[in-house]
């Protein structure tokens, strides 16, 4: 009969830590993991460069969390950003920040990452077997083991860290939820989250595929409401679909409920006020006096959106610059800081970056990660109903997670 300390389900970025964090604390640690490349996901992430953290203050991590954050204060009190970042600088993967705080492996390789926590964990004397969970072994209300397609396992502590269902190719495919829901807890609604948007302006977004846009703010409307859900300044991209980029994927963390019931716009001038964008078309304007309007915008906008403005703000692209009305140009100066695209949905949820949703945490204690339900059995990582913006956040979420149930397992 097998048996470890801690069985931890799941190689992943919070799976791995913790296996590392629990091993150091002195248990035998057994991981079972179904991918044959183990940290799979972590590998790819930050477009395989790995946004490993964010530095910042834990109240900063808070505020850019958008499900629980509550349920987080003790596990980010005892892992902060200053934690991951002095973490992986000790284990010799030397680090840096980059613009919006986030943290990078000096290398820009996420392998550099995933490869430190691995080999961290052999050294630590972690087990890792190729195997996968199919059912939780239970004797009366608490877990003894793990029930695998080529063994069974037992332990008196198991840790569920499988991830959500987002990039179902690295092997988030969800089984963590039904293991889950076998020890009778509440799964919450499974959503995309993190992820690009398909416009039902979608032929006019195809048109301005590949266009970068710095240094705009992009504001999230419910239909109907004056007040945005959302609405930061940074970067974003045009798609064939839609929009995508870190605004968007940030924006698309408030949708709940049907996507099409919201709008986006954008400022593309968000340093001027009307005013002062009045006063610069003027500028524009008084140096190209006999100039078609529709050529009269390139000092302003980029090239691929002059025509898209041009035909939203309504006048005659042939007109002259010198003809234009003190009201045509205030329908000029509404297309420019207010560029509406109705949203038809979000793309596919294997597409997107996290998991909205996952094992409820009221039923999870917050200083552990142990169940409520069922006693030796933990959920970290993104299998738990927590979810944050980019820049390194949900790292940080799945680290400190991993820790707090780590140290729940040394102290039994």
């Amino acid at each position: 009969m097998e048996r470890s300390d801690a069985l931890i389900i799941g190689g992943g970025a919070a799976g791995l830590m913790c296996a590392v964090q629990t091993a150091w604390g002195g248990s035998s640690v057994t991981v079972i993991e179904h991918e044959r490349v183990i940290g799979k996901k972590l590998r790819i992430t930050g477009k395989g460069r790995c946004n490993v953290t964010n530095n910042c203050d834990v109240q900063t991590v808070l505020a850019n969390t958008v499900s629980n954050p509550r349920f987080l204060y003790s596990a980010l009190g005892g892992f902060s950003p200053e934690d991951t970042m002095a973490f992986f600088e000790m284990l010799g993967v030397p680090l840096k920040t980059e613009r919006g705080n986030r943290v990078f492996p000096v290398s820009d390789n996420a392998n550099d990452i995933a490869d430190c926590l691995i080999n961290t964990a052999m050294q630590a004397g972690v087990r890792f077997i190729c195997d996968d969970a199919k059912e939780l072994i239970f004797e009366s209300e608490r877990v003894t083991g793990v029930r695998c397609g080529r063994g069974v396992y037992f332990s008196d502590n198991v840790v569920i860290a499988t991830g959500g269902k987002s990039y179902p190719k690295t092997g988030s495919t969800g089984d963590g939820y039904e293991l889950a829901r076998s020890a009778g807890h509440t799964v919450t609604e499974i959503r995309a989250s993190l992820v690009p948007l398909v416009t039902v302006q979608k032929n006019e977004c195809a048109g301005l595929m590949g266009l970068s846009l710095k240094n705009v703010v992009l504001s999230l409307y419910e239909k109907g409401s004056a007040k945005p859900v959302y609405s930061e300044l940074g970067e974003m991209l045009f798609t064939h679909f839609g929009l995508s980029g870190p605004l968007v994927l940030s924006a698309s963390a408030h949708i709940k409920g049907r996507a099409d019931r919201y709008f986006a716009a954008i400022d593309l001038k968000p340093a001027l006020d009307e005013k002062k964008l009045d006063l610069r078309i003027l500028r524009d304007f008084e140096d190209q006096k006999n100039r078609d309007f529709s050529n009269s915008l390139s000092r302003l906008l980029p090239a691929k959106l002059i025509p898209v403005i041009v035909k939203r703000s309504g006048l005659a692209p042939d007109k002259k610059v010198n003809q234009i009305t003190k009201a045509e140009r205030e329908q000029l100066i509404k297309a420019i800081k207010g560029l509406r695209y109705d949203i038809a949905a979000l793309r596919p949820i294997d597409e997107a970056i996290v998991t909205r949703g996952g094992v409820d945490v009221k039923e999870t204690d917050p200083k552990t990660m142990r169940s409520k339900i069922k006693d030796g059995l933990y959920f970290i990582g993104e299998v738990l109903d927590i979810d944050a913006y980019t820049g390194g956040f949900n790292l940080q979420l799945a680290f400190a997670t991993a820790n707090s149930a780590a140290k729940a397992i040394a102290q039994r």
